[in-house]
């Protein structure tokens, strides 16, 4: 068993965006076994189609350039290169995130780019288990917890790769108490 633990960044602007998508621009990812040991990181700018243009608020926020999406391959591309190296064609997994608004983005861009979305199914969200853990509402972002459980706050917050690896560290402390089925 695998657990791709994995964040995104995507196209963003102050207010709505201006064709209607948010496309991905970044993935990052953990790949921790079954028994708990991280096996491999994963990280790659996504070149946006709808929106190929970042803007200004987007670059401030995420540190990612226009050159960095520029040169980096399209969503269907990185796409399969994540599943591959994830492990979804031969190993048993599970992909997880903080929170909805990840697995969202990849449904959306799957379907943005007619790609087959089942995957996906495999999914679980670690905040909303993470709240069922501690007995309430989470409060506070992901650098927040990250620090709250005895750890430093690693990397760029906003960056995909830098998400991935702090949500690694609460994954890995709780090992024994996720539940997937």
């Amino acid at each position: 068993m695998n657990y791709i633990i994995f964040d995104l960044e995507a196209a963003c602007w102050l207010g709505r965006p201006p064709k209607g998508y948010n496309e991905i621009i970044e993935i990052g990812a953990v790949k921790i076994n079954e028994y708990g040991e991280e096996v491999g990181r994963f990280e790659r700018f996504v070149r946006p189609t709808v929106s190929p243009v970042l803007s200004g608020f987007c670059k401030s926020l995420t540190s990612i350039s226009q050159e960095q999406v520029d040169t980096a391959r399209t969503f269907p591309n990185v796409i399969e290169e994540f599943k591959e190296w994830g492990g979804v064609y031969e190993d048993p997994y599970y992909i997880c995130s903080w929170g909805n608004n990840d697995i969202k983005l990849l449904n959306i861009d799957c379907g943005l780019h007619k790609l087959d979305s089942e995957w996906l199914q495999t999914y679980e969200n670690l905040k909303k288990q993470y709240d069922d853990l501690k007995g309430g509402l989470v409060k506070g972002t992901l650098k927040k917890i990250v620090i709250k459980e005895g750890f430093e706050f690693t990397g760029k917050a906003h960056r995909a790769i830098s998400d991935a690896e702090n949500l690694a560290k609460i994954f890995v402390k709780y090992f024994d108490e996720w539940i997937f089925v």
